[in-house]
């Protein structure tokens, strides 16, 4: 089995809804801290959270969280 990555487009949906990461994270039932460490690739989503975020935009998990290509084992940023 192939190592996965996943980029986010947590950042480009809160904006585009005019959201804080306090109004979401509020909506949500988790933490600011969370939602920015998240945004930021600084903490892999949960598969709940995952399920949460795409459910509150109404989108699906792997539009929110699409899988990115690997390159040499890293992931490809183009």
């Amino acid at each position: 089995m192939k190592d996965l990555s996943y980029s986010n487009k947590l950042y480009d949906l809160r904006k585009k809804k005019k959201l804080s990461q306090n109004k979401l994270a509020e909506d949500l039932g988790i933490s600011r801290r969370t939602i920015s460490m998240i945004e930021n690739g600084e903490q892999n989503v949960s598969l709940d959270y995952a399920y949460r975020i795409s459910a509150y935009f109404n989108l699906l998990v792997q539009e929110v969280f699409p899988e990115t290509k690997e390159k040499s084992g890293q992931a490809n940023t183009e």
